[in-house]
């Protein structure tokens, strides 16, 4: 399946459903409304502790992607508004920026309990 996760920052919560729909085997791509400068540490750590590689992922601009392109386009529930894109679910996660490391886990969990009910 082909997946594009959205939201505000692109520095969290799209990065790590990013990654770990890639890991699961589907395309996958994670965009901005105004990205950030860089990844969350604690999402690159969370990442690193399932086995996937942040390398080379970086906050990226909704304006280089199409929703065409796309099975399915997610927000990740930061009440992204994109008027050229479609937003096909929106799963209401709520931001881990500021909190422990504790939360970014149970926000991965819930990422991945997200993506195994798309599959089947």
């Amino acid at each position: 399946m082909r997946l594009l996760f959205v939201c505000v920052g692109n520095s969290c919560r799209s990065q790590m459903a990013e990654g770990i729909a890639r890991s699961m085997g589907h395309i996958a791509d994670s965009a901005g409304t105004h990205p950030a400068s860089s990844i969350a540490q604690n999402a690159v750590v969370v990442l690193e502790k399932r086995g996937i590689s942040a390398q080379g992922m970086q906050p990226k601009s909704v304006d280089l992607f199409s929703a065409d392109t796309y099975d399915m386009v997610i927000s990740m529930g930061c009440g992204v508004s994109c008027p050229a894109m479609r937003i096909d679910q929106d799963w209401g996660l709520e931001d881990p920026v500021g909190h422990p490391l504790s939360v970014y886990e149970s926000t991965a969990d819930e990422i991945e309990r997200r993506l195994k009910l798309l599959e089947s």
